[in-house]
């Protein structure tokens, strides 16, 4: 299952979620959105977890609880909406 974390600090690392998430289960991936431009975080993240039931319950533990001054948006991510495609000639 793949879950969205959404009002992360700009401070928040992937160690960071990942330790939170895996209270509630087997983290398979932590990723922290970063801006390409800055290096910063983008405030926001994906977690995958490998059992949905597990999933559920870090959206249910963690949606709306504090971390590092933030109160955390979790819920399942929905699927990436295809870009159109742009022409880079000139």
């Amino acid at each position: 299952m793949k879950i969205y974390v959404g009002n992360l600090s700009y401070s928040t690392s992937e160690e960071d979620i990942r330790t939170a998430f895996s209270q509630f289960g087997t983290v398979e991936t932590a990723d922290v959105i970063m801006d390409r431009g800055t290096g910063r975080s983008k405030g926001f993240g994906f977690v995958e977890m490998g059992v949905d039931t597990e999933g559920q319950a870090a959206i249910d533990g963690l949606n709306g609880k504090d971390v590092d001054g933030r109160s955390l948006n979790v819920n399942v991510a929905k699927p990436r909406e295809a870009r159109p495609q742009t022409s880079t000639r000139y």
